[in-house]
């Protein structure tokens, strides 16, 4: 399990090693110190996070400000976790706290790409930890070389584009049923429609509405089958 895990995260290297180049760039040219941005590119361990935070910290925002802001852009863990639970909730608490850590957007799609339904017997947490551990490792590699050689990296390379484009390219690989499909373009729709809402709060919209409709798509033929003439 764990070397499956492992080799199917091989192919979005790529993708995450060019977001990590583009994170880490921008941590160089933020003025934040290599020592400090090191220890944030180990601590924090979330791209769209570090980011969103670094401007505001340049500025001198106040802290809640930088926490409200990286609390917003992160909250799609929490949809994260809800969809891990019965896969882990029979791990120890301990350890479930240290696979969260580990949590990200790739190797979540590809833990549900491998596993649709949780079932007795496989050890799920090998396989989480194999694809997981491949992604943190090419991260902070590829992070921490764009913030040592961040000032040699012009920005108009656009890296970020391609790491956006391997994970689109995963995330249509997902999109196996109608349903699927329907809050995906609703999704998209919402992001594009709530793109001027502060703080990345358009990411927040558009998983809601998401959620959403994947519900009310769910149970409508349910109510449909149930409904008596």
């Amino acid at each position: 399990m764990f070397r499956e895990g492992a080799a199917e995260a091989v192919p979005m290297a790529i993708g995450i090693a060019a977001w990590g180049l583009v994170a880490g760039v921008a941590m160089a040219k933020s003025g934040m110190g290599v020592p400090l941005a090191i220890l944030m590119s180990i601590v924090v361990y979330a791209g769209s996070a570090q980011i969103a935070s670094l401007p505001l910290i340049s500025a001198g925002a106040p802290m809640w400000v930088v926490w409200a802001t990286t609390l917003c852009v992160s909250l799609r863990f929490m949809a994260f976790s809800f969809h891990y639970r019965p896969y882990f909730v029979h791990l120890p608490r301990r350890q479930r706290l240290a696979l969260s850590f580990l949590m990200g957007d790739s190797s979540f799609a590809l833990f549900i790409r491998r596993f649709p339904e949780p079932h007795p017997g496989p050890r799920y947490e090998d396989y989480f930890l194999g694809s997981a551990l491949v992604t943190f490792g090419v991260w902070q590699v590829s992070i921490l070389t764009g913030i040592v050689m961040g000032h040699g990296i012009p920005t108009s390379w656009n890296l970020g584009f391609a790491g956006t484009m391997a994970l689109l390219a995963l995330t249509c690989t997902q999109l196996r049923h109608p349903v699927t499909w329907v809050a995906a373009v609703v999704a998209a729709c919402a992001a594009v429609a709530a793109y001027a809402l502060p703080l990345k709060l358009n990411i927040i919209a558009a998983i809601a509405t998401a959620v959403a409709v994947g519900v009310l798509a769910e149970r409508a033929p349910a109510l449909r089958g149930g409904a008596r003439p």
